[in-house]
């Protein structure tokens, strides 16, 4: 952790909807004039799109069914650490970008200069100079293993975590209408990487500072043949803070602000899934001053 170069990290799986806290970190920013360096978990994949596909089919070969992106064999985990760590000791750093679609490539083809086809990583570049933060948002944010420890060097863990049947629903509604994939190759892809899920993704939610997590009213019990996604008004949001203290959360205020939300627990508050980026906001601007604040004293 460090005060001076503070590095801020939003963790999830999958269609988990880490893009809406990304969202409301980009407002909050503008608002609070903060200056980030930005970093994509994805850029840490070890293998393009074609090399990872040739990884998994030697995997199969040799009886792994376990090979996946949620997993150490298909990311550099000690590249991102060291990444976290440089920036936290010096706010300098490298970070590349993976290349999703047609539309990226063309953007990035022309900012460099250079050819970069979609499943393809940009070269290394040296971070912005002069941030005020770090910020990652992707699936390995507060990631710990025998040869890493990512999670030390965070100084605001986010995690976005609903609950796995609609998780399950999200990726399967977005790879089908976004990536073109059969309902098949979904549930593969899912049935694939549930070791990996079980063993570096959801232990991060044991050590993010605060956890926002959706649960549907409605049924999703079967989420292999929901027709639709639960909207946010047929949802709940469960926010837990693992230590109140630590940002002097104010519960009084935020159920003052957030009409119809309550206390679960005494360090869970649920708020309707509707407000969930009002509530993002509301929570996160005061934590994220005070983070800059500091730093720009140092």
């Amino acid at each position: 952790m460090s005060q001076k170069h503070p590095v801020i990290a939003v963790t999830g799986s999958s269609g988990a909807g880490t893009s809406m806290v990304k969202t409301a970190f980009e407002h909050i920013f503008f608002r609070e004039k903060v200056n980030a360096a930005i970093i994509e978990g994805d850029s840490f994949h070890r293998y393009n799109r074609v090399e990872m596909r040739q990884k998994m089919r030697e995997a199969e070969e040799a009886g792994d069914r376990h090979f996946s992106h949620f997993g150490p064999k298909a990311n550099d985990f000690e590249k991102l650490e060291e990444v976290f760590s440089t920036y936290g000791e010096t706010g300098r750093g490298k970070r590349r970008y993976y290349v999703h679609n047609e539309e990226e490539a063309a953007e990035h083809s022309k900012r460099l200069g250079i050819k970069v086809g979609p499943g393809e990583f940009t070269p290394w570049e040296d971070l912005p100079e002069n941030t005020d933060l770090l910020f990652y948002e992707g699936l390995h944010g507060g990631v710990v293993c025998a040869d890493c420890n990512v999670a030390q060097w965070v100084d605001l863990l986010i995690g976005v975590v609903p609950i796995v049947n609609l998780e399950w629903i999200q990726k399967i509604h977005r790879d089908k209408k976004d990536r073109g994939y059969s309902e098949e190759a979904i549930v593969d892809t899912i049935l694939r990487r549930m070791y990996d899920y079980v063993h570096y993704i959801t232990p991060q939610f044991s050590r993010t500072d605060i956890n926002f997590q959706r649960v549907p009213t409605v049924d999703t019990s079967n989420p292999f043949i929901a027709r639709d996604i639960p909207t946010a008004d047929e949802s709940l949001v469960v926010i837990r803070f693992r230590d109140p203290k630590k940002f002097n959360t104010d519960f009084p205020y935020l159920l003052s602000m957030i009409h119809d939300s309550f206390m679960s627990r005494r360090n869970d508050i649920v708020v309707p899934g509707g407000k969930m980026g009002f509530a993002m906001e509301l929570i996160l601007t005061p934590i994220i001053h005070d983070l800059v604040e500091k730093s720009r004293q140092l």
